[in-house]
């Protein structure tokens, strides 16, 4: 073994003590150093995460600089951190070529809070440098155009088809666009199956990372149409702790099951209200129910988002909580779903990097060793 090979192993032992909370492997197994440098008693690399960089994966970094400057002989390190988003291996690319994920957010009944959730969502993955799409698939109550302040807006097209309209850094497709004000879309079912593969198929959305889908309530035939249009990474249920809506959600649940969609996740929205005078929390629909059904069929609890009038306010304004206030608890809890929902989907993807090594220069002026 070279003196070179030598080295570099020292330091894959050295990273491999550091361990990934999320994906309960260290660094190394996961494969995810790269470009291993050394040169005197320096060391570089990369660290090549397949999820976008939110603050949870930061501190990889120190604790991989101090690994590698506890090495003997080493002064210093520099450890540079990239998200390279996974994709669905089996990602059709005939279809939506440029798209590495596509993500269900899907609800038993109305007025659980999905749209606001998948809204959030979105521009939570964005704020932290993903490409991200939102398709609007509730066709009959589109409000997409509403919530991210696009209601004006006019589609165009290009030879490839409607350009999304771009709010907040993401770009997104909705019916509401085409079916401005009061006027109400009344379509057959065929017809709103038309529209959804339009809204997917016949967009140019370029290249994304995410592909967020906002689905209507239940269990008809947007959903089908999906499933049959394009392959979904996986889905997230969105569910109130009442009762009613929990059992309406596990309906969701057993059609996403059915029809071979992986289950991400799910969320509990509207858990706790913080009373504004005395600063506690109250728990308006009941609390924990979510999470206990989520542990009963083996689905990862994804979170709790409060129920908040703030949300509420700067969703009609068409200013997602997630930019407007994103220090406030309600963004913060968005904030931290997304982050689960990016290593859930790494997760499915079975996402791993093989290790590059570059050598050392030839003949440096000081030895070193390890």
């Amino acid at each position: 073994m070279s003196e070179s090979q030598d080295n570099h192993g020292r330091v894959l032992a050295a990273l491999s003590q550091i361990q990934d909370t999320d994906f309960k492997q260290d660094i190394v197994s996961l494969r995810w150093v790269q470009n291993i440098h050394t040169e005197a008693s320096h060391i570089a690399c990369d660290l090549v995460l397949p999820v976008p960089l939110f603050p949870g994966k930061m501190k990889l970094k120190a604790e991989a600089e101090a690994a590698l400057r506890a090495l003997p002989g080493v002064s210093s390190s520099t450890v540079t951190l990239r998200g390279e988003i996974s994709a669905q291996p089996r990602m059709d690319t005939r279809v939506l070529h440029g798209v590495k994920n596509i993500v269900a957010v899907g609800s038993g009944k109305g007025g659980v809070g999905k749209s606001t959730t998948a809204v959030n969502l979105a521009v939570a993955l964005s704020s932290w440098g993903a490409r991200v799409g939102l398709v609007d698939g509730d066709i009959y109550g589109p409000t997409l155009p509403i919530m991210l302040g696009a209601r004006e807006h006019d589609l165009m097209q290009n030879e490839r088809g409607i350009i999304p309209v771009v709010a907040h850094g993401i770009r997104f497709m909705s019916m509401g666009l085409l079916s401005k004000g009061s006027a109400p879309l009344i379509w057959r079912g065929p017809m709103a199956h038309k529209a959804v593969q339009e809204s997917l198929l016949h967009v140019d959305w370029g290249e994304l990372d995410y592909l967020l889908v906002d689905m209507p309530p239940g269990t008809g035939d947007v959903h089908l149409t999906l499933v049959q249009t394009v392959p979904v990474t996986g889905a997230v249920i969105v569910s109130t702790p009442q009762d009613v809506g929990l059992i309406i959600s596990m309906k969701t649940f057993k059609l996403f099951e059915q029809t071979h969609v992986p289950l991400l996740g799910i969320i509990e929205n509207m858990s706790y209200h913080i009373c504004p005078h005395c600063d506690t929390r109250e728990y308006i629909f009941g609390h924990g129910s979510v999470a206990e059904e989520a542990k009963k069929h083996g689905i990862p609890f994804l979170g709790e988002i409060a129920l908040d009038r703030q949300i509420r306010e700067h969703s009609d304004q068409g200013l997602p909580i997630v930019i407007s206030h994103p220090d406030s608890p309600a963004a913060q809890d968005y904030l931290k779903i997304a982050a689960q929902i990016a290593v859930q989907v790494a997760l499915r993807n079975g996402a791993a990097q093989p290790i590059q090594i570059i050598e050392e220069p030839e003949a440096p002026s000081q030895t070193f060793s390890v």
